[in-house]
């Protein structure tokens, strides 16, 4: 049980909806077309930023407030979030929880904050640049942003494919960034997640019962 604990855990961890969504893509598009098209997602789903600071008037990142019931013996997880796209987790806290329990479940917590805050700061910064793209190439037709009937115009997309080339290039360095960090916090999370899984198959092996790492309703 706690091998296909660890093996569930790490299928969520290091096979994302934009991996697979990559691999199923590949054998149909080139490279070049498909990395548009993943962005294009990615940027509708949902980076911290290590190289820059948030741009400025991003609305706060902020986190659900809802609680689990203290009977709760598994994680929870939330509706995608209104800004980052991403689904809050709520990480289930163990009686008597380990202290390697505790790192791995803080570090797992920061890593959904960090991505969640790098998200709702890059979709912010898309929509507003996305939205000036098309207010300037409508200018430059001489039409405003709404037809006679009042619906709001768009682009084709070949006119917005320039958009999406231009906003991938300008951040490429910061998907690198975060691309990187990303696979390094995970592989450490892995590793921790394997640590716990040996450490407690090790001690039902041996008998040994959960020790009071933990006072009730004190851990944090």
């Amino acid at each position: 049980m706690f091998f296909k604990n660890l093996l569930c855990s790490l299928r969520l961890h290091l096979f994302t909806p934009n991996t697979i969504k990559q691999v199923n893509d590949s054998s149909t598009m080139n490279v070049k077309t498909g990395s548009y098209l993943i962005f294009r997602s990615l940027c509708c789903r949902g980076h911290r930023q290590s190289a820059s600071r948030p741009p400025k008037h991003v609305p706060r990142a902020e986190r659900t407030g809802f609680s689990p019931a203290a009977a709760s013996k598994c994680d929870w997880i939330g509706p995608p979030d209104r800004l980052s796209n991403l689904r809050p987790i709520i990480y289930h806290i163990p009686e008597n929880e380990t202290p390697l329990e505790r790192t791995l479940r803080h570090l797992r917590q920061d890593t959904e904050d960090w991505s969640h805050e790098f998200w709702t700061n890059q979709n912010f910064t898309f929509s507003k640049e996305k939205e000036e793209h098309v207010r300037s190439q409508l200018s430059s037709k001489g039409l405003s942003e709404r037809d006679d009937d009042g619906r709001k115009r768009t682009l084709s997309s070949e006119e917005m494919a320039v958009f999406y080339k231009h906003f991938l290039d300008k951040n490429m360095t910061r998907h690198a960034s975060y691309n990187r960090e990303w696979y390094g916090r995970n592989f450490t999370i892995t590793l921790l997640m394997a640590r716990v899984a040996l450490h407690n198959t090790w001690r039902t092996l041996t008998g040994q019962t959960r020790g009071t790492g933990r006072e009730k309703g004190k851990s944090t």
